[in-house]
């Protein structure tokens, strides 16, 4: 074979390589594309079987942050605590008992009570009392009966008051913003994620902020200003 030849053959070699190689990067560059357009679909939609399920978060922050808690969990059954697992925690719902006077523990026995008298299906994950007391009823990854179609992906609060104005006094109220402060950190919310039951179905709850829009943006001023502090 003459060298002339060989010369010819090097450069074809050397040209086709050239080509296997570009062919390579566009299959390359492509692969990537279509991996950052399936990453943006999950950060917009977050599909359930990525992380949809329950979360919380456990920090330092989270450990400064929370109050006290009598834990005196309901027992499990249809008509107050079903069992029923939460998926992913996206809100915390505020509530009010309509029950002026009554104490935390009050309606916490009422919830109770529902597995004998089967009167309704009520519950709430915690109750905060006149003495700014916390009973907790439920636990945050089981759903509580408290908040209809938003049971699933929400905690819920109820709030005891002195009288039918549902307006809560100065203890309740420090202890509504530390536990929904607190919550907020667990599940990674913050004051925009907190809604009134009146938010999911028009219900007249917690009626002192369905009535009062100003407390209401108060109220969760206070709960992103204890946010910012720990």
């Amino acid at each position: 074979m003459s060298s002339r030849t060989r010369r010819i053959k090097k450069r074809k070699t050397k040209v086709q390589h050239q080509r296997q190689m570009k062919k390579y990067w566009k299959a390359g560059l492509i692969i990537l594309a279509a991996l950052l357009a399936v990453l943006a679909v999950v950060r917009v939609v977050r599909p359930q079987w990525l992380g949809g399920g329950y979360i919380e978060y456990e920090n330092e922050k989270v450990d400064a942050s929370k109050p006290n808690i009598d834990v005196e969990l309901l027992t499990v059954n249809p008509y107050s605590r079903p069992g029923d697992a939460t998926g992913r925690i996206n809100g915390i719902v505020i509530h009010y008992t309509a029950n002026p006077g009554s104490t935390a523990m009050d309606n916490r026995n009422y919830f109770e009570g529902l597995k004998d008298s089967h009167e309704t299906q009520a519950s709430s994950n915690f109750i905060v009392g006149l003495e700014g007391e916390i009973v907790q009823c439920v636990p945050t990854w089981e759903v509580a009966y408290a908040s209809n179609s938003r049971n699933i992906d929400t905690v819920s609060i109820e709030c005891c008051h002195p009288d039918e104005t549902g307006q809560f006094n100065d203890e309740t109220y420090r202890s509504m913003v530390q536990l929904t402060a607190w919550l907020c950190l667990k599940f990674g919310l913050d004051e925009n994620d907190v809604i009134r039951h009146y938010d999911v179905t028009g219900k007249n709850c917690p009626k002192y902020f369905v009535e009062n829009e100003d407390a209401w943006d108060q109220f969760r001023a206070d709960v992103g200003e204890a946010i910012a502090r720990t």
